[in-house]
């Protein structure tokens, strides 16, 4: 089994983040896979530090465990909500990973958004019902 953390951050504005990487297409919700000997808490920690240069200042809210079987067999996906309360802006995104951070209204994101970030968003934002599936 593989797992992975994303996290819907927002800030003081109301808006959330979303980065688009260096190597894919589509902007997404901060996150990555859970490595050996990290719990799913620690990589969410050092994903929005690697990948937006935020630190937390408070614990993060967990949420949901999506199913991700659709893009590799036996996958899952933990879902954050990090306030804008709990994190501060301690560094700079990682250049060769993050190309570029976006702050977007989360009922509006913008279109080259994943599907997956836009279904996220909807769950959370709009009352969409929400699915098992990432």
């Amino acid at each position: 089994m593989t797992m992975g953390a994303r996290a819907i951050v927002e800030n003081a504005d109301g808006k959330v983040l979303l980065v688009r990487h260096t190597y894919t297409k589509g902007l997404y919700l901060p996150g990555g896979g859970v490595e050996h000997g990290e719990t799913v808490q620690d990589t969410m920690r050092k994903e929005l530090r690697e990948e937006a240069g935020l630190e937390l200042t408070a614990p993060a809210q967990q949420g949901r465990v999506y199913s991700n079987h659709r893009i590799m067999r036996n996958d899952h996906v933990v879902l954050f909500r990090v306030s804008a309360d709990s994190w501060t802006q301690t560094g700079t995104p990682n250049g060769r990973e993050i190309s570029e951070l976006v702050w977007c209204d989360p009922l509006a994101p913008p279109e080259d958004a994943t599907p997956a970030t836009m279904r996220r968003l909807a769950e959370a934002f709009s009352n969409a019902e929400i699915s098992d599936y990432w």
